[in-house]
């Protein structure tokens, strides 16, 4: 096929990169090749940090005002497509839901996950009408729409059939430098900085909101510890989301155990956090795909996860699955934190696993998507 000239909107990612900023910073510089030619549109925040050049692909770097999500969608619908037109790019690849209406390239739209629709009463009501009215926009506009999981597209069809032809599934990958089993010593100095105790820790990482469950981790973890000897911590890393109701549970927590919210912590200690944990409990009632799940796997952690929406399609049999209920995730705490021989094997089975999701196999699928709409 010829070159195909392929414009990829980064402006809506924060900088304090969560899942969406991981997910573009790893396929950004995997996606040139089979005649690909690559210009990612980026904030001036982020071209250093980020979207560094003489990765593999041009930029276009634009100002910081667009951190406010209302001028960014008008820039988004009015700029964007100059822009495309200016380069000449014969495809809009954007990668958060919304798409420039006006322009005539051909589009392709990542849709990340269909709980907008599955658990409406999860996200806040602003969000929920937003982003369902986008996703159904792209259902029936876009050239090609890509998901991180067939469960996305899977959960989305009562709603929003897509054709086969124009639905990719590209899992996300994971780097394994930066997500690696840490070093007893790393481990050893995270924990007397976040002055957690020798009895070890459960972790939890992603954004505190409720379709992540996190209120039922907290009631299993007490259900589970309270009163016994040398409780291990739960630590709670990540931003606070839009529940109001963690702080009631976090209220009914006693005193003889510690519940840690360190918030956003660097990536360089995410390893540590992650494979130096007892283990990391990932409750979520429905996921697009599961990132910490993935990055927990790579760093040798024993993970504790639902069969919910994509996360059987990242865990295979290399987790433990529990029920969302306190219950059940109180008893899978509990064996694997008293199985230590178990422990260590399923954290050596679930990195091998996590080693079959790169970046590369990723942006192989994006670019299937990118023929695909050019061809249209």
């Amino acid at each position: 096929m010829q070159s195909v000239h392929v414009l990829l909107d980064a402006t809506a990612i924060p900088d304090e990169l969560g899942g969406v900023g991981r997910y573009l910073e790893g396929i950004a510089p995997e996606l040139r090749g089979d005649g690909m030619r690559i210009t990612v549109v980026t904030r001036r925040s982020l071209a250093s940090a980020v979207f560094a050049s003489g990765a593999g692909y041009g930029r276009v770097i634009v100002g910081d005002r667009f951190r406010s999500a209302p001028l960014r969608l008008l820039w988004e619908q009015v700029r964007l497509p100059r822009i495309a037109r200016a380069i000449g790019a014969d495809v809009i690849h954007s990668p958060h839901y919304t798409f420039p209406l006006s322009s005539r390239a051909p589009h392709v739209v990542t849709i990340h996950d269909a709980t907008f629709f599955t658990l409406p009463h999860d996200h806040s009501v602003v969000k929920r009408w937003f982003f369902r009215a986008w996703t159904l926009l792209a259902a029936r506009r876009a050239d090609v729409l890509v998901a991180p999981s067939a469960a996305t597209f899977d959960e989305l069809a009562p709603f929003a059939r897509v054709a086969s032809d124009r639905a990719v599934v590209a899992h996300h990958g994971v780097d394994l430098e930066t997500f690696r089993p840490p070093e007893d010593r790393a481990v050893e100095a995270f924990r007397r900085r976040l002055e957690l105790p020798t009895s070890g820790w459960i972790a939890f990482l992603g954004t505190l909101e409720p379709r992540k469950n996190v209120p039922a981790l907290i009631d299993a973890y007490v259900e589970r510890y309270a009163g016994t000897t040398a409780p291990p911590a739960l630590v709670l890393a990540g931003a606070r989301g839009w529940d109001s109701t963690i702080d009631a549970h976090l209220e009914r927590v006693p005193s003889d155990l510690n519940v840690v919210l360190p918030g956003y912590l660097p990536r360089e200690e995410l390893h540590v956090l992650l494979g130096g944990a007892l283990a990391v409990a990932y409750p979520s009632r429905g996921e697009g795909f599961g990132l910490p799940v993935l990055e927990a796997m790579a760093c040798g952690a024993s993970v504790i996860t639902t069969r919910e929406s994509s996360l059987p399609e990242v865990g295979g049999d290399t987790v433990v699955y529990a029920g969302t209920d306190v219950s059940s995730l109180g008893s899978a705490i509990a064996r694997v934190v008293a199985d230590r021989d178990g422990r260590v094997e399923r954290g050596h089975r679930a990195r091998e696993r996590a080693a079959t999701f790169t970046w590369a196999v990723s942006a192989a699928a994006h670019r299937r998507a990118y023929e695909r709409a050019a061809r249209s």
